[in-house]
């Protein structure tokens, strides 16, 4: 703060005072200085930084500045130190004219956080106005018959200064006629009077000059000084007199042009041009460039001209003069108090001030979006403005001193709801009818990276043919993200895994802008039917987020390998099979077995046997079963038949287009006595030792099953009734064996392939191969459904029955050897396949 004067006890103790003031105001956000007017460029106002808590070395990364609405120019801060000082010239008198108070609001802001702090310096006056008159010269007519002790006011002079400085004091030059006399209004006010101490003498003094001095209570004093012609008129009797000294009119502001203020009404109690009166206006204040009022010289009445103004002035002094036509004429003097009432003709005015935008859609409640500011010309009521904020958004204002307020969030912003805001801020004030005005603030939601990517669905499933060529694509994944910008810029990743002994990333890849899958090389559907991975989709945003899908990729199968031809005990393996047949076999007996199988699935893998043309025009007694493999005789030997056959045997599969292979086997025809009792398992009588081991295991499976309880029984007649539909493949499981239907006629496989053949690849791979086709006319509803594993597949193939259990024995040992080694796996698997004919195979 600074104090300006001498210094004494009496100063320091008032610095002391004052400082401790504005201790206490700084405390409380508000801070008070004091300049004096006329201050030189560069003048000591405070350290405003200091005493805001402010360091120095954050003045300007924070922005530090200072603002006024209508001052900013008056006074700044140097910011390497914190001090505010006088920038240029302060006029109190133009800044405030008369007012008792005098002082410039400022606005400090900082950001980084944003801080508003509010201070008033208080401009002090000094003596910087001389008293002046209104004019050089002021000419008081006066009678010669005037009495002694006649008052004749005088214009007195006006000071621009306000208190002390404006304390004015007259003094008249030295004559023997006049002496001065100070009148003081109601309002304090005072007036220079002329008091006659002597009779006048036209004819011996028709004039007198006198000097009116008038000395300000400033220090150093100012004076100023008017002329005062005094003319001695001849006798005149009598003066015009008003029926009051004064008058007292109030008017709105709002009142028209031309509008009448008052009759006035003087009296001269002289005849002739001695009474007659003419009015006319001596003086009106406050002094205005303007006239505002307007008299009749012949009626006294005093109207409106131009318009008043309460913001402008709201109080006028008008002294009225009446001066008769006698010769000499003279004068009455009157005065009318014209009081301005306030009318709410004025909006109210909003400034919005330090938008800090857009703001973050995760600002915390309570952030300070902009500063705002209203004001009002009006007084009273008129003038008190309330601010309101529409529509229903989630901001609010805080009012924060006086007619300034804060626009603060007011709880959590979510871009992807709401990316912008269109707020309208009203001020109204007090007056009846009341006056608003708007400002609108666009405010925008700035993006946070808060929105993970997200897919349609959490698992795709694709299906791609085997043998694909490499680099195809086989699937397109898409994520949306909700945020903006860069958080929602998506890039794909392939979430890397071992498979088998593979990685993951040998066999796809993921484009990493457009997601799309492609194979890198061709699959094999023997060696893997299902490939389960994950991609992974991450945004740009900082920290970035991400989501990931499963995609299930099922290889399908295509007829690509030919079926190929089992070794036999009697030869090897794709070589010709040499049989010896006695003679005296009848019809029906099975001399040979062609075994076979194919690596492909279903229909692919599904084989049929035929002798081949040439073979069945020569009438051979020897036949093969379609599904079976089987050589058998078609009628009983004779001495006619040739000794030696060589018969060709066509095996094919059912793919598009079927794939075939070819096998020969010799027969020999001997006699009786010739055949070796250790024949090959087509040698009549003969049960493999297998085949008597799958019997002795039927048996004793249904020897338990019939000791045990007929509930075995019931659920192989619920399973064989529940059990539906042709079996494909689905999902693998390691280690389970899967059951398909082949066909619709009815040739049933089961196979653990030599291959890996689950979707993980982390299964080793099976080398058992176990298959029987019972000649059964099956339908395609005969077929049983497996779970979803894809896991097996079907071969067309079967064994050997004995001849004499061709019927019976063999082809529940067949079945049995099939199903019952995991009769268990099958009773617990049945329950969720729900199979429905199970007593077909075991008719």
């Amino acid at each position: 703060m600074v104090i300006i004067g001498p210094r004494g006890p009496g100063s320091q103790r008032l610095l002391l005072s004052l400082l401790l003031l504005a201790a206490w105001e700084v405390g409380s956000g508000q801070l008070h200085y004091s300049v004096y007017e006329e201050a030189k460029h560069g003048t000591f106002v405070g350290r405003i930084a200091q005493d805001l808590g402010l360091e120095l070395a954050e003045l300007v990364p924070r922005l530090f500045r200072v603002a006024s609405k209508r001052h900013g120019d008056l006074l700044e801060v140097n910011l390497q130190n914190g001090i505010l000082f006088v920038n240029s010239r302060i006029d109190r008198e133009k800044l405030c004219g008369r007012s008792a108070e005098c002082s410039i609001h400022l606005e400090v802001i900082v950001d980084r956080p944003l801080q508003v702090f509010h201070v008033d310096v208080e401009v002090k006056d000094i003596n910087d106005n001389p008293p002046v008159f209104r004019e050089r010269e002021q000419k008081v007519p006066v009678s010669e018959s005037a009495p002694l002790d006649s008052h004749f006011p005088l214009e007195g002079a006006s000071d621009a200064d306000i208190g002390v400085n404006s304390l004015l004091t007259y003094a008249l030059s030295l004559n023997e006629h006049f002496e001065l006399k100070i009148k003081t209004k109601k309002d304090k006010s005072i007036l220079p009077e002329l008091v006659l101490r002597k009779l006048l003498d036209r004819e011996q003094t028709p004039k007198l000059n006198l000097l009116l001095m008038v000395i300000d209570g400033g220090k150093p004093e100012l004076t100023g000084s008017v002329q005062i012609q005094i003319t001695v008129l001849d006798v005149n009797d009598n003066g015009p007199a008003f029926d009051k000294p004064s008058y007292k009119v109030v008017l709105s502001e709002n009142v028209q042009n031309d509008t009448r203020v008052i009759q006035l009404n003087a009296s001269d109690p002289d005849e002739g041009l001695n009474g007659e009166i003419s009015y006319g206006i001596k003086m009106i204040l406050p002094v205005s460039e303007k006239c505002m009022f307007s008299i009749n010289p012949d009626t006294g009445e005093i109207r409106i001209y131009g318009e008043l103004d309460f913001e402008e002035n709201n109080a006028y002094e008008i002294q009225v003069n009446a001066i008769d036509k006698g010769i000499p004429s003279m004068a009455g003097h009157s005065m009318v108090l014209v009081e301005v009432l306030d009318v709410n003709d004025n909006v109210p005015e909003v400034m919005v001030t330090s938008l800090s935008l857009p703001v973050q859609e995760d600002a915390q409640v309570g952030t300070v979006i902009a500063l705002i500011s209203v004001s009002d010309r009006d007084s009273g009521a008129n003038g008190q403005v309330i601010c309101s904020l529409t529509p229903h958004v989630p901001f609010k204002l805080v009012s924060t001193y006086k007619n300034y307020y804060s626009l603060v969030l007011d709880s959590a912003l979510d871009r992807e709801s709401v990316s912008a805001y269109e707020l309208v801020v009203t001020a109204r004030d007090g007056g009846s009818p009341s006056l608003w005005a708007t400002a609108r603030v666009s405010v925008e939601v700035a993006d946070v990276n808060d929105n993970a990517p997200a897919f349609a669905q959490p698992e795709y499933t694709v299906f791609v043919k085997e043998n694909n060529p490499p680099g195809c694509h086989i699937f397109t994944v898409s994520a949306w993200d909700a945020d903006a910008q860069k958080n929602a810029l998506v890039s794909y990743w392939l979430v890397e895994r071992r498979v088998g002994e593979h990685a993951l990333s040998s066999y796809v890849s993921v484009h990493a802008e457009s997601g799309k899958v492609y194979a890198l090389q061709p699959l094999d559907h023997e060696e893997l039917e299902l490939l389960q991975f994950q991609v992974s989709a991450r945004d740009a945003g900082v920290p970035p987020l991400g989501s990931n899908v499963t995609l299930q990729v099922f290889v399908l199968d295509e007829n690509d390998n030919a079926p190929a031809l089992l070794a036999t005990p009697a030869g090897s393996a794709g070589g010709a099979v040499s049989e010896l047949v006695p003679r005296s076999v009848g019809a029906g007996h099975v001399v040979a077995k062609v075994r076979a199988v194919d690596a492909d699935s279903g229909y692919n893998a599904w084989l049929s046997y035929e002798l081949q043309p040439a073979a069945v025009g020569a009438h051979i007694p020897f036949h093969v079963g379609l599904y079976t493999g089987e050589i058998s005789t078609t009628r009983i030997l004779d001495e006619a038949d040739a000794p030696r056959h060589r018969l060709l045997v066509l095996v094919k599969d059912h793919g598009e287009p079927a794939l075939t292979s070819t096998a020969t086997v010799l027969v020999s025809l001997v006699e009786n006595g010739q055949a070796p009792k250790t024949s090959s398992r087509a040698s009549v009588g003969a049960v493999d030792p297998e085949a008597a081991l799958v019997d002795i295991n039927v048996y004793l499976i249904i020897a338990i099953c019939a000791v045990s309880s007929l509930l075995v029984l019931t659920l192989l007649l619920y399973t064989a009734l529940r059990c539906s539909a042709p079996p494909t493949v689905s999902r693998c499981a390691p280690g389970k064996p899967t059951l398909v239907c082949s066909s619709a006629v009815g040739s049933w496989s089961y196979s653990q392939q030599r291959r890996q053949r689950v979707c993980s690849g982390e299964s080793p791979p099976k080398t058992d191969l176990m298959a029987f086709s019972p000649s059964l006319q099956l339908s395609r509803e005969d077929c049983l459904n497996p779970p979803s594993e894809p896991g097996r597949r079907v071969v067309a193939s079967s064994t050997t029955p004995s001849p004499r259990k061709q019927n019976t024995a063999p082809l529940w040992a067949a079945s049995l050897r099939t199903w019952g080694w995991s009769w268990r796996s099958w009773c617990r698997a049945c329950s969720g396949w729900r199979p429905k004919h199970m007593g077909t195979f075991w008719r």
